[in-house]
């Protein structure tokens, strides 16, 4: 199965970024959306930028994977 998901810009330069997720930052391309600028949020899929989201949509989605997270884990026992 595949996931994407929201990353924030940290730094671009030559169609690339570096975006941070979790504290965790990775280089990924920006050769499949225009005019991405630093602080701004993109989804992530497969090391490709594929769209721009503003931050509260991926607030939004970062906690429900959180909570995905969480219920899983529970279910461990």
């Amino acid at each position: 199965m595949c996931l994407a998901v929201p990353a924030k810009i940290m730094e671009t330069g030559d169609g690339a970024a570096v975006v941070e997720l979790g504290g965790v930052r990775r280089e990924i391309s920006l050769m499949l959306i225009d005019d991405v600028s630093v602080g701004e949020w993109v989804i992530v899929h497969a090391g490709f930028a594929i769209e721009k989201l503003s931050e509260e949509e991926a607030e939004q989605t970062l906690a429900l994977f959180r909570e995905i997270a969480e219920a899983d884990s529970s279910g461990d026992s």
